[in-house]
């Protein structure tokens, strides 16, 4: 079982016997600081706009964030939201006729028609297995083609996969189940006994008892308040328990429903398209939040949350608008809708595109690829997270979508020119500032930025730290708006070069993602550096644009 918070931690130890350690807060907006003015690895966003960029005006670009939902009306982000002028809102009509009708702010390949959206979905091993089951579940191997072999070959690994977790999912589920009525029972106990007396680590201590109940009710306490439990009351303890709990709860039992459930089908409950066909475009609706929009939104506020309005945070770039472009559910995002995605967001004037999101098995890669191609075709850069896994991208651990085509001619491209894969980096220093659940790879990753207790924008108004090479990626993507807005001429490729040429070298040895091990720092991407902004306006404003642009009226 993964651990992701203290609270969890603490819970997951079925002896509670592990003391957790105070955690280390990271600074305040560290991404957008400078390694020597302010002495940690961001990428000099401030130092930019201080600097180099102080007095200069920029050109608006359009970034897409494609997503698990956007919240447009958040107070950092709903000015800057793109909204589509060629549409009127709500009045139920395709009124520029793109196919979407009232795609204001953007588009939901994951909707129904009827206003209803994907949340929970399966991961593509749990599609591709219940695909084959209906060929081979009851096959003769002896009796096969060698076509049909590697194919019944690819159905027995993922059967045994999908069997597996969903039985791993099953017996988790059960154990939180368990555990909460656990935790319940014993922190009721200590209500009694400590009998309305503040919760402090003395009044824990000096309640009597040697009920199983109160001993496991003083151990979990004792550690809570030592590692930083907040409030003064049980009942506030109460609540971070049982919600980190149900969050555990709700984690294993939607990997049970519905990720590994090979019955499970939400394109025929939810969004009724014509699935098989992976060129059909004009399906999904115009809600671009859906049920569960915090990983999007955080996204968006660190490419662009208005810098200016003394609210929540700052985002890397100061002139963007950010279009949100729904496909990636609770689960696994389907090709199509990737395809889709990305052709949309380039028809409708994204010059970036940010993918934060990745899976290990493909559908449809053809359609993918097709896109990406399309994209570059119209000079649109595609920047996309390494995947959290701590597995080596070059050691054929897959990370869809890649940016190397699955079929390519003698003289084409074998992988995107227009494409940024990004690796997370810590706000620590030494061996460890590299985050611990980073994909990397010296071939297929090709730099790296800040992606550790990052602090964005969440839906509702809200603000929070979040981790991932899902926010490494839009720190990386707002830095290729920042350079697009200054210096429009500049090509998606050449944006490319200018990051990649830019970064800053880290020569020290750094913990091997997932291990104890150390490796040079350069041996886990392309580049061997950390995305600068600074560095990259600075190069950006010595080449010389292949881009021809358009007369501003």
């Amino acid at each position: 079982m993964k651990c992701r918070n203290l609270i969890i931690a603490m819970l997951c130890v079925v002896s509670f016997t592990l003391l957790a350690q105070p955690v280390a807060k990271a600074p305040e907006n560290w991404f957008n600081l400078d390694a020597q003015e302010n002495g940690i690895n961001g990428v000099s966003t401030e130092k930019v706009y201080g600097q180099l960029l102080k007095g200069k005006k920029g050109k608006t670009v359009i970034v897409a964030v494609i997503d698990g939902g956007v919240d447009p009306e958040h107070e950092d982000l709903k000015d800057i939201m793109w909204i589509n002028q060629r549409e009127v809102a709500n009045n139920g009509k395709d009124d520029d006729g793109n196919g979407y009708v009232d795609d204001i702010y953007g588009w939901n390949f994951i909707g129904g028609k009827d206003g209803k959206n994907v949340h929970h979905e399966t991961l593509e091993v749990t599609r591709v297995y219940a695909r084959l089951r209906a060929k081979y579940e009851n096959a003769d191997p002896a009796k096969l083609s060698g076509k049909d072999k590697a194919e019944y070959n690819k159905y027995l690994d993922a059967k045994k996969e999908v069997e597996t977790k969903r039985k791993e999912s099953g017996e988790e589920l059960a154990e939180w189940e368990k555990t909460k009525e656990k935790i319940s029972e014993a922190l009721e106990a200590m209500e009694i006994a400590l009998g309305g007396k503040p919760l402090t680590k003395e009044n824990v201590a000096a309640v009597k008892g040697n009920s199983e109940e109160i001993q496991t009710a003083k151990n979990i306490l004792t550690r809570y308040l030592t590692t930083g439990g907040g409030g003064s009351s049980l009942q506030s303890a109460k609540e971070d328990f049982m919600g980190q709990i149900d969050e555990g709860i709700e984690y294993y039992g939607t990997k049970a429903k519905y990720q590994y459930n090979p019955d499970y089908d939400s394109r025929k409950e939810i969004v009724k398209d014509n699935y098989d066909d992976s060129y059909d475009r004009n399906y999904g609706n115009s809600d671009v939040k859906g049920p569960d929009a915090l990983h999007g939104t955080h996204v968006a506020g660190i490419i662009g949350a208005i810098r200016t309005n003394d609210k929540g945070m700052k985002g890397v770039a100061d002139n963007v608008r950010i279009m949100g472009v729904r496909c990636v559910p609770d689960g696994d995002e389907r090709d199509k809708d990737v395809a889709n995605s990305i052709i949309y967001a380039v028809d409708n004037g994204a010059s970036v595109i940010n993918m934060s999101f990745g899976k290990s098995y493909n559908w449809d890669k053809k359609a993918v690829d097709k896109a990406v191609k399309y994209a570059m075709s119209k000079d649109v850069l595609l920047v996309h997270a390494a995947g959290n896994d701590a597995k080596d991208n070059d050691a054929g651990y897959n990370n869809f979508p890649t940016a190397r085509f699955e079929k390519s001619g003698l003289f084409s491209a074998k992988k995107a020119k227009n494409w940024i894969e990004v690796g997370a980096l810590s706000w620590k220093k030494g061996d460890e500032s590299v985050a611990n659940f980073s994909n990397y790879g010296k071939q297929n990753v090709d730099v790296f930025a800040p992606g550790v207790d990052i602090y964005s924008t969440t839906p509702d108004g809200e603000y929070k730290s979040l981790s991932g090479t899902s926010m490494a990626s839009p720190v990386t993507a707002g830095v290729a708006a920042m350079i697009r807005s200054y210096y429009p001429e500049l090509t998606a490729e050449q944006v490319k070069e200018c990051i990649e040429k830019s970064v800053v070298p880290q020569n020290l040895k750094v913990k091997k993602p997932g291990t104890e091990d150390t490796v040079d720092f350069s041996s886990l991407s392309r580049t061997g550096g950390v995305v600068n902004a600074y560095k990259a306006i600075q190069l950006a404003s010595q080449m010389k644009g292949k881009k021809k642009l358009q007369a501003r009226v």
